[in-house]
Order: C-alpha cells, then sequence, then structure tokens
C-alpha cells in the first residue's frame, strides 16, 4: 500500500495552508492556539468564509454542495485545519445531521435544511445522550407520540454542546415503547424556539457553560420532521456517529499541541537549564510521538481503504482511531501541564459569556487538561468502541 502523497496532492495542502493564512484572523487563531473561547459570531463568520469558498460542506455530494475532493484531500482539509488551528465547520450540522438528511431524509427536508446547514444560518445541536442513557444511548426514555399531525415530546436531554446558540435539534425519541429499544426509536429535528423547550447551562470547571440540559414538556413539532422511516432511528443515529468517530482522531490537533510542546519546553527552565533537556521529559514527548504517527498511519490506511473501495457505511476502524486520538489528546494535556508546572493555577476571572477568557493561557491549560477527559467519552466511550472493534474487526 502506498501511502506517499501525490504531486497534486501535496500541491492541494500548499493551497489550503495559502488560504487559512489568508482568511483566519491572527487573534482568532491565537485564541484557538492558546485552547481559549471563541465567540458565535467568530465562528459563524469564518464558516461562511468557507462556505462561499466552496469548502463549508466539502464532504457532501456535489449535487448538495460538496467538492468532489478525494478521501485524501478531504484528509489533508481536517489535517491542515486542525494543524494551522482554525474552526472546523459545525460538526452538529455539517458532519452529523446533514449526511443523514442528505442520505435518508425526503426532497423537500434536503431544500429545507441543506442549504441552511451549509450557510450556518441554523446552527444546529445533538439531543442523543440522556441522565442514564450515555453509552447505553438505546435505553433512551424521551418519547415522541404522534397526535394528528404533530408529534408530543416530553423528556430530557444532557450534555448538549453549545446548545445555547442552537437554532435546530435533531433527537432521538422513543416512539414505540413496546419494541425492541433499538428498534422502537426514531430521529426526530426540532426547532430549539418550541413553546415547552427549555436549555438549562451546565457550568465546566472552566466557568462555562458548553454543554446543557434540554427538557422538552409536551413541545409540539410537525410530523413531517420526522427524518426517515419511523422507528429506523436507532440505523441513522449508528451511520452518523461512525462518521464523527472518523474525525475524532483529530491527527492535526495532536500534531499542533505537541510542537507547542517543544516550543514552551525550550523556553521553560527544569534545574538550570531548558526542560526539552531533561531525558525523562524527552522520553515521554517522543513517546507520544510515536504513537501519534502510528495513528496518522492509520488513519491514511481507513482513507487509503475509502478511496480504493468508496465509503458505502462508516469503516469499524474508525472505532480505532477514535480510542488512540481519545488517548494521544489527553497524552498532550498532561505533557503541556508538566511544561508549565504551578503556571498552570488559574485566575478567578469571568468572561462576558461565563468563560474565564481573562485567565492568562497558561492557566488555561489547566482547564483544557480537565475538559480533555471528556474525550474518551463522546462519540461512544472507549468501552463502547472496544466492544464494536472485538465484534466487527476481530470477529470475537
Amino acid at each position: 500500500m502506498d501511502l506517499a502523497f501525490t504531486k497534486e496532492e501535496q500541491a492541494f495542502r500548499e493551497e489550503v495552508r495559502t488560504f487559512l493564512r489568508a482568511n483566519v484572523l491572527p487573534d482568532t487563531r491565537r485564541k484557538l492556539v492558546e485552547g481559549r473561547h471563541v465567540s458565535k459570531d467568530e465562528m459563524v463568520a469564518w464558516w461562511r468564509i468557507l462556505n462561499k469558498k466552496g469548502w463549508g460542506v466539502s464532504h457532501w455530494p456535489k449535487v448538495y454542495g460538496g467538492t468532489g475532493w478525494t478521501s485524501v484531500q478531504h484528509y489533508i482539509f481536517t489535517e491542515e485545519l486542525q494543524s494551522y488551528p482554525a474552526q472546523p465547520p459545525l460538526a452538529f450540522g455539517v458532519s452529523m445531521v446533514g449526511p443523514v438528511i442528505y442520505t435518508f431524509g425526503n426532497e423537500e427536508q434536503k431544500k429545507k435544511y441543506l442549504p441552511r446547514i451549509g450557510n450556518v444560518d441554523d446552527w444546529w445541536c445533538q439531543g442523543f445522550s440522556e441522565p442514564g442513557s450515555g453509552s447505553d444511548l438505546a435505553s433512551l426514555k424521551t418519547k415522541a407520540e404522534r397526535k394528528g399531525d404533530k408529534w408530543i415530546i416530553n423528556g430530557q436531554k444532557t450534555w448538549t454542546t453549545l446548545a445555547q446558540h442552537a437554532d435546530m435539534i435533531f433527537c432521538l425519541c422513543r416512539t414505540d415503547p413496546s419494541a425492541k429499544k433499538q428498534m422502537g426509536i426514531s430521529f426526530i429535528v426540532c426547532s430549539m424556539k418550541s413553546k415547552g423547550l427549555t436549555v438549562r447551562p451546565i457550568q465546566t470547571i472552566d466557568g462555562g457553560t458548553e454543554v446543557n440540559e434540554v427538557f422538552f414538556d409536551d413541545v409540539e413539532v410537525p410530523y413531517e420532521n420526522l427524518i426517515g422511516e419511523e422507528n429506523k432511528g436507532w440505523d441513522y443515529a449508528k451511520f452518523l456517529l461512525g462518521n464523527e468517530r472518523t474525525g475524532l482522531a483529530r491527527v492535526g490537533l495532536s500534531k499542533e499541541r505537541l510542537r507547542r510542546i517543544r516550543d514552551l519546553a525550550s523556553k521553560m527552565d527544569s534545574g538550570g537549564k531548558p526542560l526539552i533537556q531533561d531525558a525523562a521529559f524527552r522520553e515521554k514527548l517522543t513517546a507520544c510521538e510515536i504513537e501519534l504517527k502510528a495513528l496518522e498511519l492509520t488513519q491514511l490506511r481507513v482513507v487509503a481503504a475509502e478511496g480504493k473501495h468508496g465509503k458505502v457505511k462508516p469503516n469499524p476502524a474508525s472505532s480505532v482511531l477514535k480510542i488512540k486520538g481519545s488517548q494521544i489528546q489527553q497524552t498532550t494535556t498532561e505533557l503541556l501541564m508538566e511544561v508549565i508546572g504551578p503556571l498552570a493555577a488559574p485566575y478567578d476571572v469571568h468572561g462576558h459569556d461565563g468563560s474565564n477568557e481573562a485567565m492568562e493561557w497558561t492557566a488555561q491549560i489547566a482547564t483544557n487538561y480537565f475538559n480533555n477527559r471528556k474525550v474518551s467519552i463522546y462519540g461512544g466511550s472507549d468501552e463502547i468502541q472496544r466492544n464494536i472493534i472485538a465484534k466487527a474487526v476481530l470477529g470475537l
């Protein structure tokens, strides 16, 4: 298997880099490098620049606004976004609900939702997890009952990322309580402005409100907001999560962090010399770099297989990428903490949106360290991913 990039692919990488240098605002990039919060307005403005370029929904079919890129080009584009860094397109719309709609939705739904997703006219959030139904998502209790031409939804979702910004939510709801738990679920989209829908923030350790609880109390939703077939929502959820897990390896993000670790370690004093010269630290850093290179090669194998055979359905090997990618992301935050040591102590000063914007960038590393504990949970916990690997990859 040849994993080397062609001249055309290398030229494409340079095109992406040139575009990022010309279009990402320096202040926004600095916030991303330092792990600070980027405002909704900053994110939307950048995503609309991407969409105007024709890269906002790059992996969608061309008929719906996609680029027609090869799997390798998509890989390069994602890696460069993460490495620069620049904010990737809003995953809840572009990578999650969008592909579900153009794959399983009807023509009216495609015309209504897809253009708005691409231009971020609608900000989407994900209504999957519930109290007591996280990794065992099929045990969810939020129910949707059909009454005439409407659904009446009651229940609660939790850990709903950026729901405070959202215009729309896509939900898994139980529509047949008598069926086997995976078979009685439907995929329904809903306006966040619906009567009876309440968003309550969950404050995280950095003082921010990235995640939320969402309550449904007799929320009326048009029946036509059902995506695909009734009681087939579990199939659509597996399709969505398979797409999500491939991107969660975040090789480019980890590369950027390791570059930063090396730079900081060359400046931080340890026993009268730069930390980068400490043998024990260098051993840990090198081990992480080797693990990342192995992950990158594994991801390239998955990409190469897609290019050769097409992406008929999500590759179960994406679970390998998800597990290892999560572990490496956590290791990089641990190394960053080790580099700056006591300088990571946070300040108790908060920005206007509830986030700790006024803290020094070194203190932000501490909150990123704690925040990155979640990466081995979202998108399917590591334990669930190992079950998928055992069954779908190893045939056990």
